[in-house]
């Protein structure tokens, strides 16, 4: 099969596409014929090294955590009543790192793939699951957001905040997000209640009033900042930095697999309330040019890359 893949830690330089072996289906395996992936910050960071003391890592790495495809073969012990031909979307995070998402195959275990929302690309498929997953999860479970509630998320524009503000909207709050001036009017659409702009000073002297709740997808200041933002100072969810998140009495969030999250934001996007916002598609080919235009950030929404 082919895909893309690195033998040494380094910068996007290091990634070739190449032919590699086809992948094994283990017992409780999905076997998806990949027709997209999306890529995220993590994996930049990933190819980086920096996550070697948190997840075994096995070079060479096929990159990625996010697919959307066809079911091409199903292990013996499945029992989601996945079958052969089906169309599926996941968030592939397996307990090691080494067989990613892109790739022509890929061997998903069973709790990592659901059905794919039906009216959306595969493309925009692959852009949900890990950043979807990531808003979901903080949202709902670490922040618990009610309806009339006051919810800050920094760095709204991005791959997962930009899922945030429709997630937190649905979930009947008035979402607060920050981000660069030129994506206000974006964010607005997504049904953003205010934008604020995170350069004109800490965000907490810019609040009319604190909120409920706060999602920091930037760390450093805007989350050092957080407990002057919030009401009660602890109601504070981030993906960032978890030794300070949780010194300052929040929650640290890193997304998990799991099939009643990818259910529920596969309805959340064929029901209309979340559009998925491609910042660009790339092929295969390319994918180190996409891995770069993540680095780069600044881009509304994610970067998908066709299988």
């Amino acid at each position: 099969m082919k895909a893309a893949i690195y033998d040494e830690f380094g910068g996007a330089d290091v990634l070739q596409v190449r032919e590699v072996d086809d992948p094994p289906v283990g017992p409780d395996t999905v076997l998806v014929r990949t027709r997209a992936t999306s890529v995220n910050p993590v994996d930049h960071k990933v190819r980086e090294g920096y996550l070697r003391g948190a997840f075994p890592h096995h070079l060479p790495i096929i990159p990625g955590w996010d697919v959307a495809g066809v079911v091409e073969a199903v292990g013996p012990a499945v029992r989601t009543g996945l079958t052969v031909g089906d169309e599926v979307f996941g968030y592939v995070r397996r307990d090691d790192v080494c067989f990613g998402t892109a790739a022509e195959l890929v061997p998903a275990p069973e709790r990592t793939v659901v059905r794919r929302p039906a009216n959306v690309s595969f493309e925009e498929a692959a852009a949900v699951p890990l950043a979807g997953g990531t808003a979901y999860q903080a949202l709902v479970e670490a922040l618990a957001v009610r309806p009339g509630e006051r919810v800050l998320v920094h760095a709204a524009s991005g791959g997962v905040g930009h899922f945030a503000v429709q997630i937190a909207k649905h979930l009947g709050a008035h979402v607060i997000g920050t981000a660069s001036p030129g994506n206000h009017a974006a964010l607005r659409e997504l049904g953003a209640d205010e934008v604020l702009d995170y350069h004109s000073g800490p965000v907490s002297e810019q609040l009319t009033e604190p909120v409920d709740a706060v999602l920091d997808l930037v760390g450093g200041d805007a989350l050092t900042d957080a407990p002057r933002q919030v009401s009660g100072g602890t109601r504070i969810a981030s993906v960032i930095d978890p030794d300070t998140v949780r010194g300052l009495g929040g929650t640290y969030v890193f997304v998990r697999p799991d099939r009643d999250t990818l259910d529920a934001l596969r309805e959340l996007v064929e029901d209309g309330h979340v559009r998925v916002v491609l910042s660009g598609v790339f092929d295969l080919d390319d994918i180190a040019e996409a891995h770069r235009a993540v680095e780069k950030g600044n881009g509304l929404g994610k970067v998908a890359v066709t299988v």
